[in-house]
């Protein structure tokens, strides 16, 4: 009997110390050069799963602890392409890094010249123009996927942002711009620094990053859709500076009687969505979505490829058989006719409209059109007029190497919805369980800001972010001017970097005095006020704009809030990835003790995942 317990045990302990292993396996290998087989040091390895981080040795070996099974490993160091890695069942893992590629004059002048085989299973070489075989690249398939290969090809394409500057109030009094609750940029540009990259330039657009996370604000209270909120607290990265925070928190709506959706997923099934972080990834998404989905609602599925076609005819939410059928079905090949596909997609929408309910197209696409109406002006014209029929756009977008970000978001823009960038599964989530509602609810439309300014107080002024939304001053009182949407319960929120009356400051830019205009005089009895923020927004069946103002007291105040203090440290950390001229005394060291000192009741970890790209940003910055 005791021998029959002494063996049973050893048996649990056994499986126990495996349980173990499977959730915290300690991962060994060595990274050496593709090209001169030489160990490299210095290595970044960080391991998704469990967080940490670790460098290679000398002689480029490694050991980080690890989830097991599944997990990823990110490797990346400065001059060579950055690898991701998933662990199989093996705890040893050798890499090997392919140098970057950079297009001085000395390789100018030999043209490289690059040959794919369309299969992963046959060889490819890397040839010059002269013939002469750099290196075969099979064996680096092992290591990493297609998309992480050959960066050097990579064609992503984003936007030129040219950054607010100062303005001052006697010469633009005004500062007039459309609301923006979209987050794409900040997921995608989390899945570069992840990847050990350093983000582009132009793929930061801070009030994305400022909007991506969520703000207690209070609720709405009277017959507007949301409420005004508002505080002034000194610039942590300038202290003769005061930074001004506004905030708008949206009504929630009572989610047991929501009304009816109608839902067309448009879904890119092209040959460049055929990476495992594209299509696999987006088929994930939309089962995520349909489970939070009414038996109500309704869905239909428009592929698009070297054509337009429609996979699944609008289905009730309830038919999930039939719906999962259709997305496991969908397979990736061919050119990317993005025109057709919206085209027929909004045939879809109004066919089956709801007229009392919530009639939405969702885009999956990594924005790579290339058939048909391709050009960003075409999209977003073709959007435009397709608005009008009370139909919104939500645009997500997948994947890397080709991405379109500048054209994603022109079109999400044009066509009265929202834009979010899918980098995981997490990031799925979030945006079709967790937020679902908020993002395809609209409770406000065409919402606009205009803030004046008081010339008694404010010497200047800078709207951090916001440079693509920015609007003329008389587009304000415009009802058809198109402007930004707000979701149920969303919060939106902008900031104003302010040069008080009496500050010298190097962003003071001087000009000659006027000949032909008088100096107007300053109005009085407004010796407190700092500035009015007005706002017009429609009601979503509404065309006709509702006006609210208030007005902000020039009173720093004594304790700031954590929406203040984590708002003013995503904004320092987007200026830093910018190199902004205006992030002065900006600094990773300030903007983690300002996150860790603001992180709220974070349940779903997002302001905890921030603080994380952002110590992986001062290691690759030390």
């Amino acid at each position: 009997m005791k021998k029959h317990m002494i063996i049973t045990t050893a048996i649990m302990m056994l499986m126990i110390s495996t349980s173990f292993e499977m959730f915290d396996l300690n991962i060994k290998g060595q990274i050496y050069s593709f090209e001169t087989g030489k160990p490299i040091e210095n290595v970044l390895i960080v391991s998704n799963g469990t967080g940490e981080k670790t460098t290679s040795k000398k002689d480029g070996t490694f050991l980080i602890k690890s989830t097991g099974l599944g997990d990823e490993l990110f490797f990346s160091k400065t001059g060579f392409q950055s690898q991701t890695i998933t662990v199989n069942d093996k705890n040893e893992i050798n890499v090997a890094l392919v140098r970057e590629m950079k297009l001085d004059m000395e390789l100018a002048e030999e043209e490289i010249l690059y040959e794919y085989a369309p299969a992963m299973t046959k060889e490819k070489k890397l040839r010059s123009l002269s013939g002469k075989a750099i290196r075969s690249q099979s064996q680096v398939l092992q290591y990493a996927p297609m998309d992480d290969i050959y960066t050097n090809h990579n064609t992503e394409e984003y936007d030129l942002i040219n950054e607010n500057i100062f303005h001052t109030p006697k010469a633009n009094p005004l500062s007039t711009f459309s609301i923006d609750v979209d987050g794409a940029s900040y997921a995608n540009v989390r899945r570069m620094i992840n990847h050990g990259q350093k983000p582009y330039r132009d793929a930061v657009r801070i009030e994305e990053f400022i909007n991506y996370f969520g703000y207690d604000y209070p609720n709405p209270k009277g017959e507007d859709p949301f409420a005004v909120y508002s505080e002034v607290g000194r610039a942590p990265w300038n202290e003769n500076h005061q930074l001004v925070h506004i905030g708008l928190q949206g009504k929630k709506l009572d989610y047991n009687n929501l009304k009816r959706s109608n839902l067309v997923f448009l879904v890119d099934v092209s040959g460049s969505m055929s990476s495992p972080n594209k299509l696999p990834l987006l088929k994930s998404s939309l089962k995520l979505m349909i489970n939070e989905l009414k038996s109500e609602d309704r869905i239909a599925i428009v592929t698009y490829a070297g054509a337009a076609g429609l996979v699944l005819p609008s289905t009730p939410a309830s038919d999930k058989e039939k719906i999962f059928k259709a997305i496991n079905d969908m397979e990736s090949g061919g050119s990317t006719a993005g025109g057709a596909g919206i085209k027929l997609a909004y045939k879809v929408a109004q066919e089956n409209l709801f007229e009392d309910g919530n009639n939405r197209i969702i885009l999956a696409t990594d924005g790579d059109f290339n058939v048909g109406a391709s050009s960003s002006s075409e999209m977003v014209r073709l959007i435009e007029e397709k608005r009008k029929s009370g139909i919104y756009l939500t645009i997500t977008g997948f994947g890397m190497g080709n991405y379109k970000d500048g054209r994603m978001e022109q079109i999400s823009n044009a066509g009265n919805g929202n834009y979010f960038y899918i980098d995981n599964i997490k990031e799925a989530k979030k945006v079709f369980v967790s937020e679902l509602r908020a993002n395809l609810f609209t409770i406000a439309k065409d919402v606009k800001i205009q803030v004046e300014f008081n010339p008694k107080k404010v010497q200047a002024y800078r709207l951090i972010g916001y440079e693509n939304r920015k609007l003329n001053d008389e587009d304000f009182n415009d009802d058809k001017k198109d402007a930004g949407e707000l979701g149920a319960g969303h919060t939106v929120t902008a900031l104003y970097e302010i040069i008080p009356v009496g500050v010298e400051s190097e962003f003071l830019k001087s000009v000659d005095g006027l000949k032909y205009q008088k100096q107007l005089g300053i109005a009085s009895g407004y010796s407190s006020e700092l500035m009015t923020v007005k706002l017009r927004y429609k009601r979503p069946k509404e065309d006709t704009s509702n006006l609210i103002e208030r007005v902000v007291k020039d009173q720093n105040a004594d304790e700031l809030s954590n929406n203040f203090k984590f708002s003013s440290a995503v904004a320092q950390f987007g200026m830093l990835l910018r190199d902004s001229e205006f992030k002065s005394n900006s600094s990773y060291k300030s903007v983690l003790a300002m996150a860790k000192n603001s992180m709220g009741k974070d349940e779903e970890g997002y302001r905890k995942e921030f603080i994380q790209l952002v110590e992986a940003m001062k290691l690759m910055n030390p």
